[in-house]
């Protein structure tokens, strides 16, 4: 049940902990919530919530956060894969369309009238993109940047007429094939890392993608906790 006695706040929906523990260090968690897979944490300026990949998770991270009060924005935020091959490991994408590759939906955000940098089509999509779907996604939608949540967010918030916004980090460029971890993720949306990492250790080859990909998880969770702060106090000064 939504709290109507709370003031409304910027909510900050992302997949993971880990894409923003360092955004919400010393905030208030929630622990009930947390039984059922679900991070929320709150201040005074904002919530941020998180509940595991993919667009049925996005959904219940949205929903928990909206217990605690009224959104003024809803904004989607964490890695994202490049589609766009200029895109570096680390650069923020803050799209100005987000389009569902299942329902081919377009939704909007403010971004595309803030004459910001990084700006452009993230598409999202039900399972982590390889080098081919992104190549299909750049041909087909033009797309900068590809991720699993921010259309579900968007959805959300035009249902709720909120104003709604997507930030994302680059944690993969174009020319990377991630490895095969659709099989490690749980019922809850949470990466399994420990049946990873057994898989891991009898698979040599994969040993240095996959330490490529934790440096570049490492570098956009940190870009990605400098504009959510910028984003944060943009809002404040408004």
């Amino acid at each position: 049940m939504m709290n109507s006695s709370a003031p409304s706040r910027l909510i900050f929906i992302a997949a993971l902990h880990r894409e923003i523990a360092a955004f919400t260090a010393g905030w208030k968690t929630d622990s009930n919530v947390l039984r059922r897979g679900i991070h929320l944490c709150w201040n005074d300026q904002a919530v941020v919530a998180c509940a595991g990949m993919g667009a049925r998770r996005a959904a219940l991270a949205v929903e928990a956060a909206l217990a605690l009060g009224e959104a003024t924005a809803l904004i989607s935020v964490g890695w994202a894969g490049a589609c766009d091959p200029s895109l570096g490991i680390g650069e923020i994408v803050r799209a100005d369309t987000v389009i569902d590759a299942r329902t081919g939906e377009r939704f909007f955000s403010p971004h595309s009238a803030a004459n910001e940098s990084g700006q452009g089509t993230l598409v999202t999509v039900a399972a982590p993109a390889g080098i081919i779907e992104k190549k299909r996604l750049r041909a087909s939608y033009n797309a900068v940047a590809v991720d699993m949540e921010a259309a579900t967010v968007a959805r959300m918030a035009r249902i709720r007429d909120v104003p709604f916004y997507a930030i994302k980090a680059i944690s993969d460029d174009a020319d990377f094939e991630l490895p095969e971890m659709q099989r490690f993720t749980s019922a809850t949306g949470q990466f399994r890392e420990a049946a990873f990492a057994l898989h891991l250790a009898l698979r040599p080859r994969l040993w240095r993608p996959v330490m490529t990909m934790a440096r570049g998880s490492k570098l956009a969770a940190e870009r990605l906790h400098i504009a959510m702060r910028a984003f944060l106090e943009s809002k404040e000064s408004t």
